[in-house]
């Protein structure tokens, strides 16, 4: 028999705090959501391990480690207003929403997003909302967000994010070709966008009209 949070809280310190994730409320919210029940059972005693593993409709939920970078990467301190692109299983979101995120993410596969939408529910995870679309081109009826996140790797950023995105808000998205990209955060200021090289990386491709075609 596994102990789930035993394995947590492995995770927490060998494969994140090791690393350099030191956002005291990302690593405990990492501590805290159940990854395994986000994967299919036969996976479960793989939850912890520090990879990507498969989940439906050919798409993957990322390594603990990178999840846990993206997160920090947003600079949360609660009660912000947070796009997610690419729900896929729906942890990222769950992670994002117990740092206290009013969370709208957006999942192209509507198999994904009513899978997701129905374990938040049963793990009793509030402020995620859901929708079934094309996440290139944000959530336009919900903006402005404070933050956005993008789980997939963009061939470049999409204009329809940065238009949606607040003033002083940032983007966390994975920039590149279809095999490697970059992680990226985006600063969006009054007269100036920052744009920060984080680290080399390999998301799913970000698949719609303002990113890679689905031909």
């Amino acid at each position: 028999m596994i102990d789930y949070e035993v394995s947590r809280n492995r995770m927490v310190n060998e494969q994140l705090k090791s690393r350099g994730i030191h956002d005291e409320r990302v690593l405990t919210a990492m501590g805290i959501v159940p990854r395994h029940l986000f994967v299919d059972q036969a996976f479960w005693p793989r939850a912890y391990e520090d990879h990507p593993l498969p989940i439906n409709q050919n798409q993957t939920i990322s390594q603990p480690y990178i999840v846990a970078l993206m997160s920090q990467a947003l600079e949360l301190n609660g009660g912000e207003k947070v796009l997610e692109i690419g729900t896929g299983s729906g942890y990222q979101a769950a992670i994002l929403a117990v740092l206290g995120c009013d969370v709208y993410t957006i999942e192209r596969h509507k198999e994904l997003s009513k899978k997701a939408e129905k374990l938040i529910k049963k793990i009793k995870i509030k402020n995620i909302h859901f929708k079934v679309g094309d996440g290139s081109m944000g959530w336009v009826e919900e903006a402005p967000f404070n933050r956005i996140i993008v789980t997939a790797g963009a061939p470049e950023i999409p204009g329809e994010l940065m238009n949606q995105l607040s003033p002083g808000g940032r983007i966390v998205i994975p920039v590149g070709n279809l095999a490697t990209q970059r992680l990226m955060i985006v600063i969006k200021g009054e007269k100036v966008i920052e744009k920060h090289d984080v680290c080399g990386c390999s998301f799913v491709p970000l698949l719609g009209d303002k990113g890679w075609s689905n031909d």
